[in-house]
Formats: C-alpha cells, structure tokens, sequence
C-alpha cells in the first residue's frame, strides 16, 4: 500500500503543476505547482483565461477486499482539496461500503497509510452504490445532466479553457475496467467519449490517471493524438 500511496501523491503533484502551452497541443510540468492552480495576479481569480479545474475520481470496486481503491480515492480528494480544487468540481464515484463495514476496525473512518488519518470525512458522496455505473460516468465526463440515473446530479461542466483530472483505481484486464455494477468499463467505449468531450471543446487539458492491472491497453493504440490528453 506504501508503493501506491507514494504514486498516487507524486501524479497528483504532477497535475497539481500541469500547465498548457497555449496554442499548442502539448502540456507542460513547470516546477511551481501554484502557477497550474492559481491564477496570476493579472488575471485575476475569476478570470475565464485561466480556467477551471474539475476532477473525477473513480474508485471502480465494491467490497472491503477492495479497501486500497476507495481509500486512494478518498486521499486524492484529500490532495486536490488542499491543492485548492474546490468541492463542487470534485466528483467522486465510490461504492462507499468501506468506512461502516462490519470488518473495518477503525468504523466510519478510511485511512491509506498504516496508523494514517482519515481520508473519509467531508468526502462528497455523488455517486455510490448501483449509481456507480459506466453510464453515469459517462455523463458525468460529458457533462450530460440528463444521461444521469441516480446520484448527485453533480458532472463536469467545463468551458474551453478549463482543466480536468480523471482518476480511476481499481482492478484490470485487456480492453476493460472493472466496475462494481454491470456493465464492465471498454477501453472503446471509454476512448470515444474523451474524443467526443475533445470535440464538444469543452476542456483546454485533460489529465487520465489509470491505476488498474493492463493500464496501457486502455488507452496505447486507441487514444488518438492531438486531444490535448495526459493518458497514463
């Protein structure tokens, strides 16, 4: 678990610094992460040219087996609150049948460092249970409210200059992702919504951190390029 901690801070300290050469379809990691996530001082807080940042965290199992994947979930959204992300453009997928469950020995609190803090507490919960489906993803990415069936109602409505962050964890196989609902996640399901979301031009970046066994056959092959996204 140490292992996986450490990556998922060290990616999300990369997104934390990510910014976009304007006018090109390339992204760069300056080394001050404040100058991703805040605007300078002539562009104000509020100014449309320096975007918004929006992430999705997915955590694709149900299951107290499965305790690593929610718990990575719940600290990214620990890491990017404090990286200044604001709460209401974190959506958060997960079964949330981890903190009460009869087997954890530390109830109503979900930790992912031995003898760590919690992670859980003030964590949205938008999407949890049979709501956490690939068709609610998918609108959620899309920022399609009325493709939703259940949840928060809560989805990435971006605009052309904004930033997004899509994590997911959880198991893996050739071409697919789990989930803890019926159906499994596609790797061609999955890619052509990014090409649509590319196409609405609804994002100016788009960073995809894949944490699941056979990762690259998700994406290598498949992902076009040139759609200004940081699959890894």
């Amino acid at each position: 678990m140490t292992h996986v901690v450490s990556t998922v801070v060290s990616f999300l300290a990369l997104f934390l610094s990510l910014v976009v050469v304007s006018g090109e379809d390339v992204i760069r990691l300056p080394s001050q992460a404040s100058k991703f996530f805040r605007p300078t001082e002539d562009e104000g807080d509020d100014s449309s040219s320096a975007g918004t940042k929006w992430a999705v965290l997915v955590a694709g199992s149900r299951g107290y087996w499965n305790y690593r994947h929610q718990a990575d979930v719940c600290h990214a959204y620990q890491l990017l609150r404090k990286g200044g992300v604001k709460e209401e453009n974190i959506v958060v997928f997960m079964y949330d049948d981890i903190a009460k469950n009869k087997e954890n020995p530390r109830p109503g609190i979900i930790i992912n460092s031995p003898n760590g803090d919690d992670v859980y507490n003030g964590v949205p919960k938008d999407y949890t249970g049979n709501d956490v489906n690939v068709g609610n993803l998918f609108a959620v990415i899309l920022g399609n409210k009325t493709a939703l069936k259940g949840g928060s109602g809560k989805v990435v409505d971006s605009g052309p200059n904004d930033h997004i962050f899509i994590y997911y964890s959880d198991h893996g196989g050739p071409g697919v992702l789990g989930m803890p609902t019926s159906p499994a996640l596609y790797a061609n399901d999955l890619n052509d919504v990014l090409k649509k979301k590319h196409a609405s031009g609804t994002y100016k970046s788009l960073v995809f951190y894949l944490e699941a066994c056979e990762s690259g056959s998700i994406f290598e092959g498949i992902l076009p390029e040139g759609l200004n996204i940081y699959a890894t």
